[in-house]
């Protein structure tokens, strides 16, 4: 998984390339600490070339998602490819993140 965040102003752009599974969800974990560590008010994550996830995967989404809200920001995952999106939808994580 490679992961390249820049920012424009208060917003966040992320954009995620390969498979996120257990392998590599603890360098995910590192790669996202800033974003959970920010102040940023919007992280705009782009999924276009992100293959695959794990429930390793949606866990640190889902842990993401909760950080981000607690301090009033917005999370929002776009792009997603048909197979990676029935992944969140089948586990109920399509309600609790925002999708587009």
């Amino acid at each position: 998984m490679n992961v390249t965040i820049t920012e424009e102003g208060a917003k966040a752009l992320v954009k995620l390339e390969g498979r996120l599974d257990t392998t590599n969800a603890d360098q995910f974990q590192k790669d996202i600490t800033p974003l959970m560590t920010g102040t940023h008010q919007e992280i705009d994550i782009d999924c276009t070339d992100m293959e695959y996830t794990s429930s390793q995967g949606l866990r640190m989404f889902l842990m993401l998602q909760k950080t981000v809200s607690a301090r009033g920001a917005k999370m929002m995952l776009r792009n997603m490819k048909p197979h990676v999106k029935e992944v969140f939808d089948i586990t109920g994580f399509s309600h609790i993140i925002t999708i587009i």
